[in-house]
C-alpha cells in the first residue's frame, strides 16, 4: 500500500450493533441425534456449510470419494514408478551403448542384435539392492510414506465427514443422491435457509440469510480479495528486463493462507474469530514483530523443504504435461485465467462456481483481445522458420513412406517430434490475415464479463502496456507451469525478504477491516458490501458514503459486488443503505434510458450484432448483450434500422440503460420460485415487443415448463443483468472521474446526490482519485503500482489487419 505510514494511527471501524457474544465456540455445541435426523447447535458452521458446498459443487459423496482415492494412488504410482526409472533400469542396454548376450539357451541367434524391454529391466534382487545401498533414495521414499500416510489419514476423515453431509442431504434437505445433479446452489441455499427455522443449526440467530452463509464459505477468502483489491497482497519482484512482476502461485497462496488464517501462529483463534490482541492498536508494533518471525520461520521451513517439494513438482509436472504437449503442442500457447487474476476480477462473496461460470463467459473476447496484438518483426521469424521447419519435415516424412527403414535410424523420430512442435509453436506467432483490429470494442465485450477494469485502460486499448496488463490476468498456460516449477525456489525468498517487510501492514489492516457479526462472527468489513463505509463517490456513491481514502474499496468493488450479489440472490433483502443505493441506481437508469435507443429495436439487431461479434450460437441473454455491445457502432456508422429510420448515435451506456429499464428479474425467471425483491422497475409485461420479437427465443424459453431450464435462462438473464450493470456502471465512473474525456453522448445527466435529495448529506466533496495501475490505489497524494508484466515480446500494430 502506498504511503502506509501516513495511517498509523487508524481509528478501527466501528462493529455492527449486533455483535456475538464472547465464547461463541463454547456455545456452539455439536449434538449428533442420528435416529431424530437432527443438526442443530452446529459448533463448526463454517466447517459445516463448506463441506455442502463442495458435496454440491463435486456431485456427491460418491465422486468426491473415488477422487480422493484415485489421488492416494496417483502419488503412489508418481513414487513407485520414480523409483523404478531411477534403480532398476539399465539405460546403457536400453541406449544400445552395450551389447546385450542372446547366445543363451532360448535365444535365437538371429537376433542378438535386437535390444528387448526385459533386457533393460534389472532382476528384482538386483533392484532391491541398489535401493538399499543408496541412504539418499531410503530417505525419500521415508518421507513420501510418511505423506502418504499423512493423507490416507484425511482420506479415512473425509469419507466419515462426508458420509455425514450425505445424511444431511437425503434426511434433512430431502435431495436424493440421483437428482442432486438436478438442484441448483440457490435450491440447496434455499432449503438450509428454511431448515434453520426448524432446526437451529445456528443458536445465535433465529434465520439465516443468504449473506450469512456466504460468509461462512468465504469468511478467508473474502479477506484475500480484499488484500488483492488494496493492493496488500501479492508482493512484487522486480526482475531485470521484466520489471515490476507480480508473483503468486498454488503454493505461495498457501503460505499466505498459512501464516494469516488457520496455520500455527496465525491471526485467527479459532475458525470464526480473529484474536482479541489484534483489534486492539496499543501493541500494533509488537504484534508486528511476532508475524514478522512467523513469516520468517515459514519462510526457512519452505526453504529447508524446498529440494523435495520440487522435485514432486518436476515429476508431476513431467507426468502431466509431457503426452499433451507431444499430442498438442500449441496447448502451451493456450492462455488461462491466473490464480491473481481470479482473485483480483473476484467480487466479495462470490462463490467458485458463480466466478468461473463468469470468466469462463469472458474467455472467447479476453482471447480474442490478446490475439488481436501482433509483432510485424515476430510475425516474420515466425513464417520463416515455419517455412524452413516445414521444408525438413516434409522431406524426413517423404523418406519414411518411400521407405520405412528410415525410421530406424537413430533420432530420426525425435527430430519429427521436435519439428512438429516448432511449427506448432511459430504459427500460433502467426496472425490471422482476415483479423479486424477493434481493440476497444473487444476490450468492451471483456469488461462485460469480467466486470472489472482500470481507468487507465479506458482509451488505451491499443497499447502494449494495457496488454500486458490484461496478460498479469489471463496468462499463458506455459508461463502458468514455469511459474509453478519455479514456485518452491522463490516462495521461500518472497517470504523472507518480502513478505516480512509488510507485517505491520498487515496488522493494521486486520485490525481496520474486520467487524463482527452476530451469527457469523470476525469477517472482513468489505464483505458486508456497506456502501456507507466502503464506497467511492465515483462510483455512483457520492453522498452516501462516509469512507475516507483508505477505506474505500478500490475499482467500484463495494458498489459492483453489491449488485452481482443482490442480482445472483433476488429473495436477499438488503440492508437500508444498500437498498437506497440501488434505489438510486434504479432511477438513474430510468432517467438515462429517456435518451438511449429502444430495446424494441436493440433486439431488431441482434443477429446482425451477433454476427459482427463472431457468435453464432448466442442464446437470447447473450443476443441481448451483444446488441447492447454492438449497438454504439452500428450508430457510428450511420445504419438505419429495420423501420428504414436512421438511427442516432448513442453509446453502450445509453443502450444498456434502455435495456436494464425494461429488464425485470421477476417477469423474466416468473417460473422460478421465491419472489424478487424488484432490483429493477417491472414495466416490462409479457406482450411487450421484447418477448415478441421473433428474432430471439426469449418468449420461448420463458414460458417453458421446464423446471431446470427454467433455472437456466434465470441464471444467464441474471449474467446478462450483471453485465449490463458493469457496462453502464464504468461508463457512469468515468463521467465522474474524467468528465473531460468521456465518450458518452449523454444529455443532462443527472448526478447520483440529485435523484433524492433528502437523503443526502452523508457526505461532503470528497476529491476524486486519478485513475491508478492494475491492482493499485491512491491515497493522498502518492499511489503504489502493482502492475505486472508478462513479456510475451509482442507489440501492437494497427497496420495489421483492418481497423474497426
Amino acid at each position: 500500500m502506498a504511503n502506509f505510514e501516513a495511517y498509523q494511527e487508524y481509528q478501527r471501524i466501528e462493529d455492527f450493533e449486533e455483535d456475538s457474544p464472547p465464547g461463541e465456540e463454547d456455545l456452539l455445541v455439536h449434538v449428533p441425534e442420528g435416529l431424530k435426523d437432527s443438526w442443530h447447535h452446529i459448533k463448526n458452521l463454517d466447517n459445516f456449510f463448506t463441506r455442502i458446498y463442495h458435496f454440491h459443487q463435486k456431485n456427491g459423496f460418491a465422486c468426491m470419494m473415488v477422487t480422493e482415492l484415485f489421488e492416494l494412488v496417483q502419488f503412489l504410482f508418481v513414487v513407485t514408478f520414480t523409483t523404478f526409472l531411477v534403480n532398476c533400469v539399465e539405460y546403457d542396454v536400453l541406449f544400445a551403448n552395450r551389447a546385450v548376450n542372446h547366445t543363451g539357451p532360448g535365444h535365437n541367434p538371429l537376433d542378438r542384435s535386437k535390444v528387448t524391454l526385459p533386457d533393460a529391466i534389472l532382476p528384482g534382487q538386483q533392484c532391491t539392492q541398489r535401493i538399499e545401498e543408496n541412504s539418499w533414495n531410503i530417505f525419500l521414499l521415508i518421507m513420501a510414506a510418511i505423506f502418504w500416510i499423512y493423507r490416507l489419514v484425511k482420506v479415512i476423515c473425509n469419507v466419515l465427514s462426508y458420509w455425514e453431509i450425505r445424511q444431511f442431504y437425503i434426511k434433512a434437505l430431502k435431495i436424493k443422491m440421483d437428482e442432486l445433479c438436478n438442484f441448483t446452489w440457490q435450491e440447496v441455499q434455499d432449503r438450509l435457509i428454511s431448515l434453520q427455522r426448524e432446526q437451529q443449526m445456528c443458536i445465535h440467530k433465529k434465520e439465516l440469510t443468504e449473506l450469512d452463509i456466504y460468509h461462512r464459505i468465504l469468511r478467508f477468502k473474502n479477506y484475500m480479495v480484499a488484500m488483492i483489491n488494496k493492493s496488500l497482497l501479492p508482493v512484487q519482484l522486480q526482475l531485470p528486463l521484466l520489471g515490476n512482476v507480480v508473483f503468486l502461485t498454488q503454493g505461495l497462496k498457501y503460505n499466505f493462507e498459512l501464516i494469516l488464517f488457520w496455520g500455527p501462529g496465525s491471526l485467527f483463534q479459532n475458525k470464526w474469530n480473529l484474536h482479541p490482541k489484534y483489534k486492539r492498536s496499543g501493541n500494533r508494533l509488537e504484534l508486528a514483530q511476532q508475524l514478522s518471525r512467523v513469516i520468517l520461520l515459514m519462510g526457512l521451513a519452505n526453504l529447508l523443504l524446498c529440494p523435495f517439494i520440487l522435485v514432486w513438482q518436476v515429476l508431476y509436472a513431467f507426468f502431466s504435461y509431457t503426452e499433451i504437449i507431444r499430442r498438442e503442442p500449441g496447448s502451451l500457447g493456450a492462455r488461462r485465467w491466473s490464480l491473481f487474476g481470479r482473485l483480483y476480477l473476484r467480487h466479495f462473496n462470490e462463490l467458485d462456481h458463480e466466478l468461473h461460470g463468469r470468466l469462463g463467459r469472458g474467455y472467447k473476447p479476453t482471447s480474442k483481445y490478446m490475439n488481436s496484438f501482433t509483432s510485424p518483426l515476430l510475425t516474420v521469424l515466425a513464417k520463416n522458420i515455419a517455412f524452413f521447419s516445414g521444408s525438413v519435415l516434409a522431406v524426413l516424412i517423404a523418406l519414411t513412406v518411400y521407405d520405412e527403414d528410415v525410421l530406424t535410424v537413430q533420432h530420426i523420430l525425435t527430430a519429427i517430434t521436435v519439428l512438429g512442435v516448432v511449427i506448432t509453436i511459430t504459427r500460433s506467432f502467426i496472425p490471422d490475415e482476415h483479423m479486424v483490429w477493434c481493440p476497444e470494442q473487444l476490450l468492451q465485450c471483456m469488461l462485460a464479463h469480467i466486470h472489472y477494469m482500470p481507468d487507465h485502460w479506458r482509451g488505451n486499448a491499443n497499447k502494449s502496456e494495457t496488454r500486458d496488463e490484461v496478460a498479469q490476468l489471463f496468462q499463458y498456460k506455459a508461463v502458468f507451469i514455469l511459474e509453478e516449477l519455479l514456485s518452491p525456489i522463490v516462495t521461500p525468498f518472497i517470504l523472507i525478504f518480502l513478505l516480512r517487510n509488510k507485517s505491520l501492514e498487515i496488522i493494521d489492516f486486520f485490525r481496520n477491516f474486520t467487524v463482527e457479526v452476530v451469527g457469523v462472527g470476525d469477517i472482513c468489513s468489505f464483505a458486508q458490501m456497506d456502501i456507507r463505509r466502503h464506497g467511492n463517490p465515483t462510483w455512483m456513491s457520492e453522498g452516501q458514503t462516509e469512507a475516507s481514502v483508505y477505506q474505500q474499496a478500490e475499482n467500484g468493488k463495494t458498489e459492483l459486488s453489491l449488485m452481482h450479489f443482490t442480482i445472483k440472490n433476488p429473495r436477499w433483502q438488503p440492508p437500508q443503505e444498500s437498498s437506497v443505493f440501488i434505489s438510486h441506481l434504479k432511477e438513474k437508469v430510468h432517467h438515462d434510458a429517456q435518451g438511449g435507443p429502444s430495446t424494441q429495436l436493440l433486439l431488431s439487431e441482434a443477429p446482425l450484432c451477433t454476427s459482427l461479434q463472431s457468435n453464432e450460437s448466442a442464446t437470447g441473454p447473450e443476443n441481448l448483450l451483444v446488441s447492447v455491445l454492438a449497438h454504439p457502432i452500428l450508430t457510428a456508422s450511420g445504419l438505419q434500422g429495420r423501420d428504414h429510420r436512421f438511427i442516432p448515435p448513442s453509446t453502450a451506456a445509453s443502450a444498456a440503460a434502455s435495456v436494464l429499464a425494461s429488464l425485470s428479474t421477476s417477469q423474466l425467471a416468473h417460473t422460478s420460485r421465491g419472489r424478487s425483491h424488484g432490483l429493477m422497475p417491472t414495466s416490462l409485461n409479457p406482450e411487450s415487443t421484447m418477448y415478441r420479437s421473433d428474432r430471439t427465443i426469449i418468449d420461448s424459453m420463458t414460458h417453458s415448463d421446464s423446471h431446470v431450464r427454467s433455472n437456466a435462462l434465470h441464471s444467464e438473464f441474471a449474467s446478462a443483468e450483471m453485465s449490463l450493470h458493469a457496462i453502464y456502471m464504468h461508463e457512469l465512473h468515468q463521467q465522474s472521474s474524467h468528465p473531460q474525456r468521456s465518450s458518452g453522448q449523454w444529455q443532462n445527466p443527472v448526478p447520483m446526490r440529485d435523484l433524492h435529495s433528502n437523503t443526502g448529506g452523508l457526505g461532503s466533496s470528497i476529491s476524486m482519485p486519478t485513475p491508478v495501475h492494475l491492482g493499485g490505489w491512491k491515497e493522498e497524494e502518492e499511489e503504489n503500482e502493482d502492475d505486472q508484466e508478462i513479456n510475451s515480446g509482442s507489440t501492437p500494430k494497427q497496420g495489421t489487419g483492418s481497423n474497426c
